[in-house]
């Protein structure tokens, strides 16, 4: 891709109709659904249309077109979101750099329409991402009955039991994301967690994974020290106490570094550990009090 192409991969200031290639990825399909949440005009399109995406889809009124065309972008929509799934010899990603129309990945997506003004705490790791997403998710919900401001926006690979959708827009100013180390797009191959500058970040796991775009393991290192060395000092981290990968990644970075787990000299300090499903039990100590 050209740099004059590149030039406009850009959201522009006055957005109304967004179009979405290969909008049946799961987190395609919640960027979907949140943009319309949100007021926009959304059109898509993928191959393979099936439920529940499809259906859910179809819930939310937009319009699914069956196939890659030309067509489906031929009247100029305001912005378009391309997955990852595509390559740049997609009909539609051609067409749209022929026609020079503004273009975005799913997190520059997420991040400017979703996350806005919303303060971002961020899970990352190979391992637990969606399930402590989730559990975070929960209990600012459960914190919002109380105060609004708690009420939690997410966005998480995986459906939710509690609100059944892998998306939310709440009341308050805090917003969950799943930072993934998968990367953007054809025409951007960084990590997806790099789009986002969290208030809080998790890191549960750091092993191999992905082997279709990682080499090897210190390949998958590379990328999330990438993400640590970012976090401002103001951003707080916290990480997992047994994992070693973490604890040679965490060594001079510059942000407020806070351990999770049994170790008795973590900065949360897990006791009395104890599965009895469905429940798990524990007392937490920070800073051994």
């Amino acid at each position: 891709m050209s740099d004059k192409n590149l030039v406009k991969n850009c959201i522009p200031e006055n957005v109304n109709r967004i179009h979405l290639i290969a909008i049946c990825g799961t987190g395609m399909g919640a960027l979907a659904g949140m943009l319309k949440d949100r007021g926009f005009r959304i059109s898509g399109s993928d191959r393979k249309i099936y439920p529940p995406m499809s259906d859910f889809l179809a819930r939310k009124g937009i319009s699914v077109a069956d196939g890659f065309s030309p067509e489906n972008v031929s009247d100029g929509p305001d912005l378009v979101v391309i997955g990852n799934a595509v390559s740049r010899d997609n009909p539609e990603v051609m067409e749209t750099m022929r026609q020079g129309l503004n273009f975005c990945s799913m997190p520059q997506a997420v991040n400017h329409f979703g996350v806005a003004d919303n303060r971002t705490l961020l899970i990352a790791g190979t391992h637990g991402k969606s399930t402590t997403s989730s559990i975070l998710t929960w209990i600012l919900y459960q914190a919002g009955q109380q105060d609004e401001k708690f009420d939690p926006s997410y966005f998480i690979g995986g459906i939710l039991k509690n609100f059944n959708s892998n998306y939310r827009l709440g009341k308050g100013s805090y917003m969950v994301i799943e930072g993934d180390e998968y990367d953007t797009a054809f025409f951007d191959k960084r990590s997806k967690f790099l789009h986002y500058d969290p208030l809080v970040a998790v890191l549960t796991s750091v092993e191999f994974d992905h082997a279709d775009i990682f080499r090897d393991l210190d390949h998958v290192k590379k990328a999330f020290d990438r993400f640590l060395s970012r976090l401002s000092p103001q951003s707080r981290l916290l990480v997992f106490d047994g994992d070693e990968n973490i604890d040679r990644l965490v060594r001079g970075k510059r942000c407020d570094v806070n351990s999770y787990g049994m170790k008795p000299g973590s900065t949360w300090h897990l006791k009395q550990f104890s599965v009895h499903p469905p429940w798990t039990s524990f007392e937490v100590y920070r800073q051994g009090r």
